[in-house]
């Protein structure tokens, strides 16, 4: 990717990220708590998260124009959001709000080694639907790339799918099982789901959406080439340390991972998807796209936090140049 995300026409590249929106509340510690034991904190973040502002940031960060389609509660926590998202740049005109509930909450824990785990509250997510994606027609005509993750009612994200394929939008799916849905089969995902540019699910996500073992690379390739002959043009099956699985009808091709230090893995997902939305809607290069956001889910890593690690064009692309010299 160049150092400008400029079109030839001059604009910047227009992304619409749909996405679930929550308050992390992370909270670093020695080491993540057992049933019953209490440890003490050494470092606590306040901040947006989940994956619609987490991915709509990274893209900004990226030089997109990026618009947030997702739905907080009517508290306090809501203007918080939209605040920190205006500092980023990123649109908040379609971040909905349900008066009678509360914004999604993720309470956070994250380990010396950077291993995390936690609870989350889905609050005003769960109440996002087709209609308020309806209202956004006009801008998913618009994009150049529109990014979703699948942790949203199913009914809201068919609908963007749909809107998405009848202006001819690319889509980047994250196919996360709706949050109606947890005890169903992923297997048992809407057939509009294949109709996105690319998928981007993890090894388990993926498997279980095939119904296969998630063991290694060579389970990852008969994955997405499953994915593909399912209908989506692209599988980039993520395996975290090991890197990422491109699948298409033509290639398979592993991608290996950046190596770092982590210091927290809560972002690495996320920065990964909104910066190969950012890539992809400049040029329509897969593998290179998913070289750039690999290099930017491996920076998230190197910080703590969700919106303060997520990395900048810049930092990606000179992690991307140290890697060609070495």
């Amino acid at each position: 990717m160049t150092e400008s995300t400029e079109h030839k026409t001059g604009r910047n590249p227009k992304v619409v990220v749909i996405g679930g929106t929550y308050v992390d509340m992370a909270v670093r510690c020695g080491q993540i708590p057992s049933s019953g034991q209490n440890v003490t904190g050494s470092a606590l973040s306040y901040t947006p998260a989940g994956p619609g502002p987490n991915q709509a940031v990274e893209a900004a960060l990226c030089g997109c124009e990026v618009h947030l389609i997702s739905k907080v509660g009517g508290d306090p926590f809501a203007q918080m959001i939209r605040d920190s998202l205006a500092e980023f740049n990123v649109n908040t005109e379609f971040v909905y709000t349900a008066k009678a509930k509360n914004t999604g909450v993720l309470v956070t824990l994250v380990n010396a080694t950077g291993e995390n785990a936690g609870c989350h509250f889905t609050g005003a997510n769960s109440a996002l639907q087709p209609l308020d994606i309806n209202g956004t027609e006009q801008i998913i005509s618009r994009a150049d790339v529109c990014l979703i993750h699948g942790q949203l009612p199913q009914q809201a994200i068919v609908s963007a799918l749909r809107c998405a394929e009848l202006y001819g939008i690319k889509v980047i799916l994250n196919p996360a099982r709706p949050l109606e849905q947890r005890n169903r089969k992923a297997s048992d995902l809407p057939i509009e789901y294949f109709s996105a540019d690319i998928l981007i699910p993890n090894l388990y996500e993926a498997a279980d959406i095939t119904e296969q073992s998630a063991a290694n690379i060579r389970t990852a390739k008969m994955i997405g080439s499953d994915l593909v002959a399912r209908g989506v043009n692209h599988a980039v099956i993520t395996m975290g340390k090991r890197g990422c699985m491109v699948v298409d009808r033509n290639n398979a091709d592993h991608v290996p991972a950046f190596e770092i230090e982590p210091v927290d893995n809560t972002g690495r997902g996320d920065a990964f998807a909104g910066a190969l939305a950012a890539y992809y809607a400049v040029k329509h290069d897969v593998r290179g796209a998913v070289q750039f956001a690999s290099a930017a889910g491996a920076l998230a890593c190197t910080k703590f936090g969700s919106l303060e690690a997520l990395p900048t064009k810049a930092d990606i692309i000179e992690l991307l140049q140290k890697a060609d010299v070495e």
